[in-house]
């Protein structure tokens, strides 16, 4: 049921979301729904463990509940929107939560995102709540909040989390548990309904947004899970924003529905986490960031008790992981709009190790497309990665000539990665070949070039700038910049030109952590800049220079 249409939002036709509930793709539940029935099975299982605390199903039901129902009477309404700049802890969850209860839309924004991205983000989704943490980093992060509200009336409430000015606990505690329950009650929420604010990290500029829905996220989520070899007796464990798309899918959404425990961990340190799988018996872990690079480095694997664990998901390199762990593990690739590939635990070392996996239990429909066309190419010949189903992108929020570009005539949404199929013992897996589009990962942190370049040739020295992705053992990628320096003057360095940026409003991890300083770029047969020769010049020089 559809109760809260969202202007903006492209949804479902009614038949075909018909089709979805009549043969199991989607759940006719909202999440809040979801947390409250497991809350009343288990309520004493453990739902959720940081560094500096837990809570159990019963904790997070009645905590989210409370929290949702202040929210109501600070005057936010039903379908408003709320930009989170909060870290991988406990009051993340519960400020989630309370907001999926509460018809809220959380706008999954990370606290690095600076002036440029929050300022942008936050107009174009019309956000009026706003969630920090005041401990996440040295950064003061609240009075940045506090100077975004200056600057962008309509973020009226500002709820700071932690630190000194607690906000989030005196709202817990402003209102009674009955009371807030009878707020709401008075909420009608629908499974069909717009739940949450995603981001893609797009190649021009600051990130599109991408509306999800009660109905497909938690039938996808189950379903991808289920990949993992999990059920409701296995224990996750997440080290990167909770709010990512992959955080929600992983280490959330397995939670609030089937009753798994989730470890968060907020220190990218290795022993830390390696501890925390101790310590709390964690079973299943994934990293789409650094920390798989940085377990491969780690020699001290004997002293952490890691028998618990069955198996590991990373973005790459699954054959080294599982032979330094002793564990089996897979490669994976994901994307906010819609579509995740993952090996079973079960399948062939060939499929785990050698592919990205495959769709399992998800209902994409996948197809490789001959770049800029509609036409399939021959089975495994490389072509840009394309899909449709249940849970893919229709449409971006408020943005129709973006989703005119992204879609096909179809319907299939174009991810701009280059892919080519694998058949292993009669199933079809997936393998990365590269991409189209201007974009960098970084530790997975994804982000376009354009916005980037366009800031550094507003440097007094530059006349010209072009960013690419150089590869990187532990962050996956880093940004490099090209510079064409002005007649008579010398292009800034990395430290300086990284001032300029920051001072322009930009995420540090957007900032070129290499320049190259060059006459000229190279250009195509047609006359156009050719980004793919600059990433081969620099991951070519890379490599000579770890050779040396």
């Amino acid at each position: 049921m559809l109760c809260m249409p969202l202007e903006g939002v492209i949804y479902a036709p009614p038949q075909e979301a018909k089709q979805y509930f009549a043969v199991g793709e989607w759940i006719d539940l909202t999440v809040g729904e979801a947390l409250r029935r497991t809350a009343g099975r288990v309520p004493e299982r453990l739902a959720f463990a940081a560094e500096d605390g837990e809570l159990s199903f019963r904790e997070l039901d009645e905590r989210s509940e409370r929290l949702g129902g202040a929210l109501l009477a600070l005057g936010v309404r039903p379908g408003s929107r709320a930009m989170f700049q909060m870290g991988t802890v406990l009051e993340t969850v519960v400020a989630l939560s309370a907001c999926y209860k509460a018809g809220i839309i959380p706008v999954c924004s990370v606290p690095q995102y600076r002036e440029i991205e929050i300022g942008q983000l936050a107009r174009l989704s019309g956000a009026t709540l706003y969630f920090v943490q005041a401990d996440f980093s040295a950064f003061d992060l609240v009075g940045f909040a506090r100077g975004m509200q200056q600057k962008i009336p309509a973020l009226r409430h500002l709820v700071v989390a932690r630190g000194r000015d607690d906000d989030l606990a005196r709202l817990i505690g402003s209102i009674s548990l009955p009371e807030a329950r009878r707020k709401l009650s008075e909420i009608k929420l629908g499974s069909e309904d717009c739940f949450v604010f995603q981001l893609s990290g797009g190649s021009t500029g600051v990130p599109k947004i991408i509306p999800r829905f009660h109905a497909e996220y938690l039938a996808h989520c189950d379903a991808w899970n289920r990949m993992h070899g999990m059920d409701e007796r296995s224990v996750g464990i997440w080290s990167l924003p909770i709010v990512h798309n992959a955080g929600q899918i992983f280490g959330y959404m397995a939670a609030i529905h089937w009753g798994r425990s989730t470890v968060l961990t907020s220190r990218m340190d290795i022993a830390h986490i390696l501890d925390m799988i101790a310590r709390y018996r964690v079973t299943n872990a994934m990293s789409i960031g650094p920390i798989a690079p940085q377990l491969l480095a780690y020699k001290d694997l004997a002293r952490h008790d890691l028998s618990s664990l069955r198996y590991f998901v990373a973005f790459s390199r699954a054959d080294a992981i599982e032979a330094h762990l002793k564990v089996k593990a897979a490669n994976l690739y994901g994307i906010t709009e819609g579509l995740v590939l993952i090996s079973h635990p079960d399948d062939p070392p060939a499929a785990r190790h050698g592919t990205q996996g495959r769709t399992g239990y998800t209902a994409e429909e996948v197809r490789i497309l001959k770049p800029g066309s509609e036409a399939p190419v021959p089975e495994a010949e490389v072509g840009e990665l394309c899909f449709r189903g249940p849970s893919s992108l229709r449409g971006y929020y408020n943005a129709p000539g973006q989703t005119r570009e992204s879609l096909t005539s179809e319907g299939f949404f174009r991810t701009g990665d280059l892919v080519k199929a694998r058949r292993i013992e009669g199933r079809v897996y997936y393998c990365f070949e590269g991409r189209l589009k201007d974009n960098i990962n970084r530790g997975g942190e994804k982000f376009g070039t354009e916005e980037v370049e366009n800031l550094i040739r507003s440097h007094p020295a530059v006349a010209d700038a072009a960013v690419v992705a150089m590869p990187d053992e532990i962050y996956i990628e880093r940004a490099c910049a090209y510079l064409v320096a002005r007649p008579g003057m010398r292009a800034p360095g990395v430290r300086e030109l990284g001032d300029f940026l920051q001072a322009q409003g930009l995420a540090k991890f957007k900032l070129p952590e290499r320049i190259e300083e060059v006459a000229g770029f190279p250009v195509t047969r047609v006359g156009k800049l050719d980004k793919a020769q600059l990433r081969k010049m620099i991951a070519e020089k890379l490599e000579n220079e770890k050779n040396k």
